[in-house]
């Protein structure tokens, strides 16, 4: 990837602690270390068994744990709210799935908090996005984690095919973000770095997985503020009626999507082309390979389930935040072309 992706300048990335409003945010290698004085009251633990193995101290020192298993995010947190303990902190040690889940319990069971650790490339943490608990009203308000412990050691510790899925969806933050309505200059200049730590990682044989954790991190900063469109709602819809993973399905689509976004605001997104130091489409297929998801049919993918996920995508309001919305026919062909 490194050819394409110009020079190869490795990010420099440092430990950090960011007060943000309500919300207390450590970042930096060696930061699960300061799990035991953040998660200083009784704590309910998601998890999963890949996650509980990186952070032992973090499952010995939780009251209950409750593990999370594959599945629809408004199911699994429906399915445990019966089983909830009454612990004011919810802590999320997992992906995306982990820590919407407890989001989605928390805004079921106010006043519980969240606290999230990571262990993908998501950026679940940063943002009060998520599915509600089945059987709890669609108008509860979302919530964000209260505290964010974000150590790229667990962060960024996929394999690295994986780590390339998870880096596109992070980079479709980036690259959405800034398009949308609710875009100002805060999240634009937070997207341009995030963009080009998500870039620059990958200019040496190895990848430079501190300086993915920080672009993941920022770009959920990005999305959060911003809200998402298009290719959000195209790959969200292909996760739950396909089937295919999320970090995949962002890989497999954002090459696609970027010439919908691109085609809606051309300025925008050479803005962010100057600040990556290259094509964001040439990056995106280079992920996309890297991925494993070059091509929807070689994720399990069928042209009938294209149709079905093209309706529904097109009902969806969310695509207002990419003026003008893409009609069915537009959604339609970009899951062609990807297929």
């Amino acid at each position: 990837m490194s050819d394409a992706l110009g020079p190869r300048v490795r990010a420099v990335t440092r430990g950090f602690t960011w007060q943000d409003g309500e919300r207390l945010i450590r970042f930096g290698r060696g930061a699960l270390a300061d799990a035991p004085a953040l998660l200083d009251e009784p704590y309910t633990l998601l998890t999963t068994e890949r996650a509980g193995a990186l952070a032992p101290g973090v499952v010995e020192q939780a009251e209950r744990v409750l593990h999370v298993g594959p599945g629809r995010v408004d199911e699994l947190a429906g399915a445990l709210l019966d089983e909830l303990p009454a612990t004011p902190l919810l802590v999320a040690l997992g992906g995306g799935r982990v820590v919407d889940v407890a989001k989605a319990l928390a805004a079921a069971r106010p006043p519980a908090r969240v606290a999230a650790i990571p262990t993908t490339l998501s950026a679940a943490e940063m943002t009060a996005v998520h599915r509600r608990a089945a059987g709890t009203p669609a108008d509860v308000p979302g919530v964000r984690p209260a505290i964010v412990l974000n150590d790229p050691a667990l962060s960024a510790s996929q394999p690295e095919e994986e780590l390339a899925a998870s880096a596109a969806n992070a980079l479709a933050h980036a690259l959405e973000g800034p398009l949308t309505p609710r875009s100002s200059p805060v999240p634009e200049l937070a997207a341009r770095e995030a963009a080009r730590l998500l870039a620059t990682a990958w200019n040496a044989s190895e990848p430079d997985r501190d300086a993915l954790a920080l672009g993941a991190l920022l770009s959920g900063y990005v999305i959060d503020s911003t809200g998402y469109g298009l290719h959000h709602v195209l790959s969200q819809t292909l996760v739950r009626l396909a089937g295919v993973g999320h970090g995949q399905a962002n890989a497999a689509l954002l090459p696609h999507t970027l010439k919908a976004l691109r085609r809606r605001s051309p300025d925008r997104l050479e803005a962010l082309a100057l600040g990556l130091g290259a094509d964001p489409a040439v990056l995106a297929t280079a992920l996309a390979r890297r991925a494993g998801a070059a091509r929807l049919r070689d994720l399990g993918v069928t042209e009938e389930q294209l149709d079905a996920c093209a309706q529904a995508a097109a009902q969806r309001p969310e695509l207002a935040l990419t003026p003008p919305p893409a009609d069915e026919a537009e959604i339609r062909a970009l899951y062609a072309g990807a297929f």
